[in-house]
């Protein structure tokens, strides 16, 4: 997933998760960074000067998702489909948050770097149990479960 601009709202994305969801299959969606950029103005002058570093968190993914499901409309996922906001993994300080797509764009999951699954619907009772642990609120994850997930297993 990339950085959009106010010119710019790539959505080659969204064509993979289709696949991926047609199958049942869970979606790694891996999150932009901006690390040594320049701006165009400063690239255009043949300035050597970078912007600071940015990083995109679940939050912005989210919504960003959000976003390009309502323009294309295709029930691909909505704001009720479940997924996992991931930060640091592996470090000391990992950070783990299912909700919705909707919850998840109002999480802060602190620094980076962050990472999203969205869950597919071959989904296990084992993967619900464990995920469960991480939900940002039981009833909507309940709620999402029952209506995409439990009639998988």
């Amino acid at each position: 997933m990339v950085f959009f601009t106010e010119t710019w709202k790539p959505a080659s994305f969204y064509d993979r998760i289709r696949e991926n969801a047609s199958i049942g299959l869970h979606t790694l969606v891996l999150l932009d960074i901006k690390v040594k950029e320049q701006s165009l103005e400063n690239m255009a002058r043949g300035r050597k000067i970078y912007e600071p570093p940015r990083y995109m968190t679940v939050s912005q993914c989210a919504a960003q998702m959000l976003e390009i499901e309502d323009e294309k409309n295709e029930g691909v996922y909505g704001e009720d489909s479940l997924a996992i906001g991931c930060a640091r993994v592996g470090a000391d300080d990992q950070k783990f948050a299912c909700g919705t797509l909707k919850e998840l764009s109002d999480i802060d999951l602190g620094p980076p770097l962050h990472s999203l699954v969205l869950l597919g619907t071959r989904v296990h009772e084992l993967e619900r149990d464990y995920i469960k642990r991480f939900a940002v609120n039981d009833e909507s994850f309940e709620n999402s479960w029952k209506k995409y997930y439990e009639r998988a297993l």
